[in-house]
């Protein structure tokens, strides 16, 4: 049995060296992070990316993987470009059919019922006073005049953000070329002596963003479709809009119902025009909402996913805060896989109960590479 080191002096100078350069990397990559941001989403993209590059150096027998990439990229853009021709048509002519309904609206008398007048008419104003043609450009003229910002600097921080982007870009085509070298050159930063540890918690946190990072986005990219299907059989306004917009918030757990908020506003604005009832529309959107749930909840993500992560919803929206508060719109992202193996890693080590790791089938590695035998047993 392993007994537990005394806290001698050199011990303790070294655990506090160890909390100065954790606290000063924090610092120095909070201090970066506008540098870093076009790296890492290119990261994030090479990442989600790298599957199809994969397949593609497989199915055409080629060693290199510049063919594949640009070949991927190719592809993904012109899947970018049809889809935007596909939606963005529909997109603005349900913003031109929003607007009609606003100009309506404003000016009807249609009582709404079960909804108070000291709400309807706020609403009323608003819509009267809303203009969505020129909205986009009159709040970025407005924004110029208050920040007193001239012509050519506003120019100029246009084209740094555009050139951020290209080299985000560029990033993504050079880290996928290199991506299997790139991998391996940082495991083999590791030091000796940590390497089994350290590959084995890269290795477990590899298998849990495969199962489900990639199988989420996936899912709620199914579930952007059904929305959208859904609320266009509806005949809501901006259909097309809430579903993507239901299918993006997807990724995080729970927060596609956030996306009731702006439906039923949509559905009382369209009721206050006097062409539809409220409250049967607004109920036929929670029969979207249930249909479209319960196909991704019992159907899709059993067969993507495979099973869930066990965790108490409870639980969830813990992890969703505290990872959020850390790290962002990208830790609420993670953060049920970083969780889930945060848990089992305590059950493991601490509590003593060995458990195989969230997304993975066979037994837990071994960090020592030392085969072991029950006790008892020869």
């Amino acid at each position: 049995m392993s007994s537990s080191r005394p806290y001698t002096f050199d011990r303790v100078v070294r655990i506090l060296a160890s909390v100065l350069l954790l606290a000063g990397g924090i610092w120095f990559v909070n201090s970066l992070r506008n540098v870093l941001l076009p790296f890492c989403v290119a990261c994030l993209i090479a990442y989600l990316l790298e599957p199809a590059v994969e397949f593609l150096q497989r199915i055409l027998h080629l060693k290199g993987r510049v063919i594949p990439t640009l070949l991927t990229l190719a592809g993904v853009s012109a899947l970018i470009i049809l889809a935007g021709h596909i939606f963005v048509p529909s997109i603005i002519k349900e913003m031109h059919q929003l607007e009609h309904i606003l100009r309506a609206s404003s000016g009807s008398d249609v009582p709404v019922p079960f909804v108070p007048d000291n709400i309807i008419e706020p609403i009323r104003r608003w819509a009267a006073s809303l203009d969505l043609s020129d909205l986009l450009g009159n709040a970025r003229i407005q924004s110029l005049i208050n920040k007193g910002t001239s012509f050519v600097a506003a120019t100029v921080e246009f084209l740094l953000h555009t050139l951020e982007w290209l080299l985000t870009f560029v990033y993504v085509i050079f880290i996928l070329i290199d991506y299997p070298s790139l991998m391996a050159g940082f495991r083999r930063m590791v030091p000796m002596k940590y390497r089994p540890t350290v590959y084995r918690i890269e290795d477990d946190l590899k298998d849990n963003m495969n199962r489900y990072f990639r199988g989420q986005i996936l899912i709620a990219g199914c579930a952007a479709v059904l929305y959208c299907i859904g609320f266009s059989i509806v005949g809501i306004p901006l259909a097309i809009v809430l579903g993507i917009t239901v299918g993006i918030l997807y990724i995080i757990p729970y927060f596609q119902y956030v996306t009731l908020i702006p439906v039923t506003l949509v559905c009382l604005i369209d009721s206050m025009s006097g062409n539809v009832r409220f409250w049967p529309e607004l109920g036929q959107c929670l029969i979207v909402y249930a249909v479209s749930q319960c196909i991704c909840d019992y159907i899709l993500t059993p067969k993507i996913m495979g099973k869930t992560m066990g965790l108490n919803p409870a639980i969830i929206l813990l992890a969703l805060s505290v990872w959020g508060s850390l790290l962002g719109l990208i830790g609420m992202i993670i953060a049920l896989p970083m969780t889930t193996l945060l848990l089992a890693y305590y059950k493991e080590y601490v509590i003593g109960v060995r458990t195989a790791s969230a997304g993975q089938q066979q037994p837990p590695h071994n960090p020592d590479g030392v085969s072991r035998q029950p006790e008892g047993k020869s």
